[in-house]
């Protein structure tokens, strides 16, 4: 059984930085795909980025592309968040799935297993 277990949130001011950790155990997860998703409230859950767990290609949301890096050790997912903006506040989830094609990536239904979440409040 996949678990996910994230950590590293907190409360930071707008223009600094922090970074999640995304422990992954329970199975190989050679050939998945381990992504970030955030949901602030009263908000849809939406994409944030990924990265192929193989070749460790990375894919970004429009809105954090050149400030977030998706990043993998071992068997820990980061998010590097830089330059942190008020509208990146959220709870930030780490995701994955081992059946994720190119057109699909960015779409929450294809990944079937969640961590909690871990709280990221940027203030302004």
């Amino acid at each position: 059984q996949v678990q996910l277990v994230e950590s590293g949130g907190g409360l930071v001011q707008a223009g600094g930085s922090l970074r999640l950790s995304c422990a992954a155990s329970g199975r190989s997860f050679t050939n998945y795909v381990m992504a970030w998703f955030r949901q602030a409230p009263g908000k849809e859950r939406e994409f944030v980025a990924a990265i192929r767990w193989n070749s460790r290609h990375t894919y970004y949301a429009d809105s954090v592309e050149g400030r977030f890096t998706i990043s993998r050790d071992k068997n820990v997912v980061y998010l590097q968040m830089n330059s942190l903006k008020p509208e990146d506040t959220a709870v930030y989830y780490c995701a994955a799935t081992g059946r994720a094609i190119l057109s699909t990536i960015r779409l929450m239904t294809i990944y079937d297993s969640w961590g909690q979440g871990t709280q990221v409040t940027v203030s302004s």
